[in-house]
């Protein structure tokens, strides 16, 4: 049996802002079905990959490819019913309430005029339910903990009924309670409904435990990928970041566990 072909691909993505080169010959292919993580220093290219894989940037050089088909080629309403993207800080008026945030991902769905159907109420009403925000429609943008603000977020992503979610930096400004609430969220997304995650993250080993594959990037260029525990060795990680480290193997997941050397 030959290995299923990638739902999303870019190919030799090469881009600069102004004279600073950002990306230098990348090449990424996701996988129906896979959780990734983008790993890497800050200033290496994680946050332009993602934007230029989720087409909010068209690369110098390069070739996007989606389902097969160069994303280019795809329309906007098209792409937007199949790829969600969630920048690092989303942005609604503060009094919006939760509901008709989340409503706001059927736009790609409706017709001309903009008329909301009762396709589009079921869809919402699942979002809010599988985003565990389903009691908080209601409650304005402004009135949300950071993590509830998250979690409201993630629910307009899956308002499109996108088979791609792609995610920069998901929990920043999230305490670590929060911030695993959201990361497991993200797994049963995953596992119980099949949706493909691409995502950003800086923590190592929260992309250790939540994410089956990393990838690794450092001054533009993929320079590992694959398993968690194939990426974050001692050697690799030092090599990456630039910093000593020790890494252990979590007794109880098999994990790895990325810990900096003292002074």
């Amino acid at each position: 049996m030959t290995e299923a072909s990638p739902l999303l691909e870019v190919r030799d993505l090469r881009h600069a802002f102004g004279s600073v080169s950002v990306l230098r010959g990348v090449s990424l292919a996701v996988r129906a079905g896979e959780m990734t993580a983008i790993i890497g220093p800050n200033g290496s290219g994680k946050s332009t990959l993602l934007r230029i894989a989720g087409r909010l940037l068209r690369p110098q050089n390069g070739e996007v490819r989606f389902d097969g088909r160069d994303a280019w080629s795809i329309s906007p309403r098209d792409f937007a019913r199949r790829v969600a993207f969630l920048p690092q800080a989303p942005e609604a008026p503060a009094d919006l309430a939760v509901v008709e945030l989340v409503s706001r991902g059927r736009h790609p769905h409706r017709g001309l005029l903009g008329a909301s159907s009762e396709r589009d109420r079921e869809a919402v009403e699942r979002a809010l339910a599988l985003a565990g925000v389903a009691g908080l429609r209601h409650r304005t943008v402004a009135t949300l903990s950071g993590g509830e603000r998250q979690r409201a977020w993630v629910a307009l992503a899956l308002a499109q009924e996108p088979d791609v979610l792609l995610l920069d930096e998901p929990t920043t400004f999230l305490d670590i309670g929060h911030q695993v609430e959201l990361l497991s969220l993200l797994v049963r997304l995953n596992e119980e409904q099949g949706l493909t995650v691409l995502m950003v993250m800086h923590d190592l080993p929260q992309a250790a435990h939540y994410a089956r594959r990393l990838v690794a990037v450092r001054a533009g260029e993929v320079v590992a990928e694959g398993p968690p525990s194939a990426v974050l060795t001692e050697a690799r990680v030092e090599a990456i970041f630039g910093v000593a480290v020790r890494v252990y193997l979590d007794p109880q997941s098999g994990v790895p566990v990325v810990a900096p050397v003292g002074r």
